[in-house]
């Protein structure tokens, strides 16, 4: 499979997502600056975490006028895989390509530690491969880690199975104590209503070899790679 992944000013979790598809995963992956306009022919898009544009403005706000990001626009309306972490999250957000916002953390602080996630649904490009009841146990780097909406918004979230991931304790309740950030619903990520646009806060790429701790990360791009074996994929222009 053919991984693309932006680099923005600012960006740097990129290098860190290239290496685990490529040494880990054994996949094809190629960083794109933020002046592209095409993805060329990328099977799957990766927004990677970081503090683009140096976070100016609101976090993202500026990235999602990239060039590239146009490229990422018709890629996910044709269909095409995309999955945003951190900063790459608040990205899809700011673009309208996911519902919501990431607004500044509960406690005002950056967040930087271990958190464990539970897998509300099985049902997407992004989930399927995770075996049910396995809490993952991933890192979050974050200051604005906020998942915020409506309460429309939510609810349509809810009804749709759009919540991918919550944060839980050790044991899997979804306790306030568990929420690092003051997200709403204790969301930790989700996707679109066509289910091929995904954005999580917590770092799968950091928590995808055992040397680091953890393998669970990995879990979620082999569920990317499961979707895209296959299947036809939309080439972008």
């Amino acid at each position: 499979m053919n991984f693309a992944v932006l680099q923005f000013p600012g960006s740097n979790c990129d290098q860190d997502v290239v290496h685990v598809l490529r040494n880990v995963l054994g996949h094809s992956a190629r960083l794109l600056w933020h002046k592209d306009s095409s993805l060329g022919e990328a099977d799957a898009v990766i927004v990677p975490g970081g503090f683009s544009y140096g976070d100016y403005l609101r976090t993202g706000a500026i990235a999602r006028f990239s060039p590239v990001m146009d490229a990422v626009q018709r890629f996910a309306a044709d269909g095409g895989l995309v999955l945003g972490i951190c900063n790459g999250f608040q990205i899809l957000c700011e673009a309208g390509l996911l519902p919501g916002a990431l607004i500044r953390n509960r406690s005002l602080q950056f967040r930087c530690e271990h958190t464990f996630l539970k897998t509300a649904t099985a049902d997407s490009s992004f989930t399927s491969r995770i075996p049910p009841d396995k809490l993952l146990r991933v890192p979050i780097a974050h200051g604005e880690g906020c998942y915020f909406a409506d309460e429309e918004t939510l609810a349509r979230l809810k009804a749709n199975h759009q919540i991918l991931w919550r944060y839980v304790t050790a044991q899997g309740e979804p306790t306030e104590a568990a929420n690092p950030n003051g997200s709403l619903d204790n969301i930790a990520g989700i996707c679109n209503e066509q289910r091929n646009v995904a954005g999580l806060m917590p770092h799968p790429e950091r928590a995808s070899e055992l040397i680091l701790g953890c393998a669970d990360g990995r879990l979620v791009f082999e569920s990317m790679i499961h979707a895209l074996v296959g299947k036809p994929v939309a080439l972008a222009t």
